[in-house]
């Protein structure tokens, strides 16, 4: 096969124009500056803005923008009239997954909009009157004069709205029945998917298309598969958010991540000519030999120039060449020394040899994701003599189930000692946790004993499983940072009293290496916080003795893995040592088995995580390197 057959193979055609920044805020705060600026240009023309709104996750930094513009820059909402995409049914409007309420947290309560120029789909009217309701949500679109902006986010199954995989391209205002898979990521807003709703009212599809400009906006890795299908694929019904190619002004709106399946991320060499730096070609090779199915050194140049390689061929080659870069940049990602071999050469090693041991800290963002993402490396720095610290950053509460609690409470004899308490008093405590549990309402926010004893679970937990890998009790940080202590899967913003919190540990420890969990795909966002409170006190201590001796690793594993071509550190595991890793995941019993919040992945976190790292193992086989039983793998984060 020549090379321009093989290049027509791979030809792309971006079907949405397509933004992709480096993260969700910089993409955020185009779509504000956009929003903020047309609600501007009505007002010096004396008109109205019709303004389509989205909830979840997605636009929340959006509308934080926007706030932020109307508390800082006068930005006044008083010419806008809001419609929501959707509200799920029935709902009542105080309820805590109600988009009302998540409205009015998130945006209304903090600018100057009139309240009767706001609305949202009605999640209480009777199902007697819904097709009347529907019909009069057109008519109001309509009698404000059709939507101007409509914001979207898009879901698993490819919906914008609630416009679940079969809905029609001219679909209007409507009660549908929500897919399962959309239902299942819901689940951990209602606390279990039975109890999420099975109908929504939403907004069809030519409603959505009916808007003068539309904005699609994803985040996250997680998003990537879906975001591939709808900017590249073909229009069809089974995916409704590509119906948005038929729009003259739809613009897809990504970070790095979400876009990581696009061509023009993942394989830029098949669309134009590139500037190959090292990181490039490593991630060319890597695909390259898993196209042809062959390990790195047996690649030819006819490998290269049928698979759109031609000119790295031109610029590096010949192929051998180009492959023992790869193969031995690959090799010495590879280590069994996690914290630096004593007495060995650093030049092919990724961690220095010296100071041997290190202090050393884990973060866990939940009181499990130590274990679940690295407990071989974990082990493997005990085992080395390091002075291995572990930062459980959450208490984990939310994440435990009711019946866990009343099993507790009754199993321990000397509960009134935990609270402080006369025996009598804490009886009464206990009597009223079993009411509270018996009578709660789905997604009710517990009593703050109730959230002492999850917590108390969690933190037994991670003793637990903290004391099988080696690691000390007087090691063990458990930092409970406030943002995370609402009950409430929705989160509080991330405030300087993280931080500090934070910052007050790593100068205390002082430590060498620093790990810390890079799995943004958590679809609830705590890892994503987690992070962003790391790098604010990485930041502030930048000035600090210690801090130009530290090097900071990422880890994934609970949502999803690195990509062999972007791993730094490959610490092998053994069939043993897997074995253990296994073994203190199970610590963790409360998540065993059916944890309350899985996400979209249907295996237990201890399945994931074997597979995954057995699977980092098989590729790097496939590669031509030694074959291992597992492979955990690292990310350096350069901060200096």
């Amino acid at each position: 096969m020549d090379n321009k057959a093989s290049k027509a193979q791979y030809r792309y055609y971006e079907n949405i124009p397509t933004k992709i920044f480096d993260r969700s805020a910089e993409g955020s705060k185009y779509v504000a500056q956009a929003i903020a600026d047309a609600i501007r240009e009505k007002q010096e023309n004396s008109e109205s803005l019709v303004l389509g709104l989205a909830t979840g996750s997605t636009p929340t930094e959006v509308y934080e923008e926007l706030i932020r513009m109307h508390k800082e820059e006068g930005l006044s909402f008083r010419n806008v009239i809001t419609f929501n995409l959707d509200e799920y049914y029935p709902m009542q409007p105080n309820s805590l997954q109600s988009y009302v309420r998540f409205m009015r947290e998130q945006l209304f309560d903090h600018i100057d909009i009139p309240e009767e120029q706001v609305n949202i789909p009605d999640g209480t009217v009777s199902q007697e009157n819904m097709e009347e309701y529907c019909q009069k949500y057109e008519q109001d679109i309509a009698e404000a004069g059709g939507l101007d902006i409509q914001l979207l986010g898009i879901g698993r199954t490819g919906h914008i709205g609630f416009n679940e995989p079969g809905s029609r391209p001219d679909s209007l205002t409507r009660q549908i029945t929500l897919d399962k898979i959309t239902r299942k990521d819901a689940a951990s807003d209602f606390f279990g998917e039975e109890y999420v709703p099975r109908h929504a009212i939403t907004m069809g599809v030519g409603t959505i298309l009916g808007a003068d400009r539309i904005f699609m906006m994803a985040w996250g890795e997680g998003k990537a598969p879906i975001i591939k299908e709808t900017v590249e694929g073909e229009i069809r019904e089974s995916v409704p958010a590509t119906y948005l190619q038929n729009h003259c002004n739809a613009e897809v709106i990504l970070d790095n991540a979400s876009a990581d399946e696009l061509i023009c991320k993942k394989t830029p060499w098949l669309l134009h000519s590139c500037s190959w730096d090292d990181k490039l070609i490593r991630k060319a090779v890597v695909w390259l030999c898993q196209e042809v199915d062959k390990p790195v050194l047996k690649l030819t140049d006819e490998d290269y120039n049928e698979h759109g390689m031609g000119d790295l061929l031109t610029q590096h080659g010949p192929a051998y060449d180009i492959n023992l870069k790869v193969f031995n940049e690959l090799q010495h990602t590879i280590t069994g020394w996690p914290g630096g071999k004593p007495n060995a050469p650093d030049e092919e090693r990724p961690e220095r040899s010296k100071p041997f041991p290190k202090r050393v800290i884990v973060f866990s963002p939940h009181p499990d994701d130590d274990v679940i993402s690295m407990g071989g490396t974990l082990i493997r720095l005990v085992e080395h003599k390091h002075e291995v610290h572990v930062v459980y950053q959450t208490s984990g509460n939310i994440a435990v189930f009711d019946d866990d609690v009343v099993r507790f409470v009754d199993f321990v004899s000397d509960y009134n000692e935990i609270f402080d308490m006369e025996p009598e008093e804490a009886d009464s405590m206990l009597k009223g946790i079993k009411k509270f549990l018996k009578e709660k309402e789905p997604g009710q926010v517990d009593t703050d004993e109730i959230k002492e004893v999850k917590g108390l679970i969690r933190r037994g937990e991670a003793k637990a499983a903290a004391r099988y890998c080696g690691v000390p009790e007087d090691r063990l940080h458990f930092l409970d940072m406030p943002f995370y202590e609402t009950g409430r899967v929705k989160k509080k913003p991330l405030s300087q009293e993280d931080v500090d919190i934070v910052v007050e540990l790593l100068r205390e420890v002082k430590p060498h290496q620093i790990y810390a969990a890079g799995d943004l795909s958590d679809p609830h966002g705590t890892h994503r916080v987690c992070l962003k409170a790391i790098f604010l006190a990485l930041e502030e201590c930048r000035k600090d003795d210690w801090i130009d001796d530290c090097y900071v690793w990422l880890y994934r594993g609970a949502w999803q893995e690195w990509d062999v071509n972007e791993i730094e550190m490959a610490v092998p595991l053994s069939p043993a040592e897997l074995s253990k890793k296994k073994k203190a995941i199970f610590k963790h019993q409360s998540q065993k088995d059916r944890p309350l919040f899985p996400g979209p992945d249907d295996r237990e976190f201890w399945q994931r995580s074997e597979q995954r790292n057995r699977g980092t193992a098989q590729l790097y086989d496939k590669l031509g390197f030694a074959e291992y039983e597992a492979i955990e793998g690292f990310v350096q984060y350069k901060f200096n």
